[in-house]
């Protein structure tokens, strides 16, 4: 099972170039490096509002608006509700036409169909929109896909990740869940009862445990202790391509 975004499909490209489409009119002097650090901000979305929508604080134009409204206000440039409206429209149009799919990703389904590995998905995001993505990026062939519309909870919660063990005809314990994110996508898996693999594309540090932490969202019971064990628990992967070894066609993974 995989996550999708920044796992399978290159979103962060996509939505950077998205975000020069919609905003280029309003920052006619910006250049190449603007734009890398306008995409840098808007990412790394310093009030947590994506994870504020997944957990239904705001709906999913509102955390798009309120971080563009964030960037902007850095850069002190007027940005009313108007603008906020039309911005999001006209990213949403443009950031279908980047949606691309990882180069490594390809060689791994077909490795996989050709095994007779059977595969799906699992996204905090809603399942339509995430459908379209997969098409979009030539993925239609991960026809198994669990949004948080599907079952009513976000990851980490272990329903999840269940539902996707469900719907592609497998126990938790032979399945494999890859994702790029240690605590989320990682450690979630593993407390669910799959085997978690971090997807590592940019050589990141692992995360440190902070004292007393354990994962929300529903997560087994257990606490921190629980937590600990299960990211000692989780392999690492810096590409897909890596992902053979953790299948037992190739020589083991190290783990975390």
């Amino acid at each position: 099972m995989f996550d999708i975004d920044e796992t399978v499909v290159d979103l962060f490209k996509a939505m950077a170039d998205a975000m020069v489409a919609a905003s280029a009119h309003l920052l006619p002097g910006h250049g190449a490096a603007d734009w890398e650090q306008f995409a840098a901000i808007y990412m790394a979305d310093a009030e947590d509002y994506y994870d504020r929508y997944v957990a239904g604080e705001f709906t999913f134009n509102e955390q798009r608006g309120l971080r563009a409204r964030a960037v902007f206000a850095r850069l002190g440039v007027p940005f009313d509700a108007a603008t906020e409206a039309q911005w999001i429209e006209d990213f949403e149009v443009a950031q279908p036409l980047s949606i691309r799919a990882f180069s490594d990703v390809v060689p791994l389904l077909d490795l996989l169909d050709a095994s007779g590995i059977v595969y799906g998905a699992v996204s905090n995001n809603v399942h339509d929109y995430q459908r379209a993505k997969l098409d979009q990026a030539g993925l239609q062939r991960i026809s198994v896909l669990v949004g948080i519309d599907t079952v009513g909870v976000s990851k980490p919660a272990p329903e999840i990740f269940l539902e996707g063990c469900r719907l592609i005809g497998l126990e938790p314990g032979e399945v494999l869940y890859v994702g790029d994110n240690f605590m989320v996508d990682g450690v979630g898996s593993v407390r669910a009862g799959l085997h978690g693999v971090w997807l590592n594309r940019e050589a990141q540090e692992v995360p440190a445990l902070a004292a007393g932490s354990s994962l929300g969202g529903g997560a087994s019971p257990g606490g921190a202790a629980a937590t600990a064990d299960a990211a000692a628990q989780v392999a690492v992967v810096s590409s897909l391509a890596e992902i053979s070894e953790l299948l037992g066609l190739s020589e083991p993974a190290g783990r975390v």
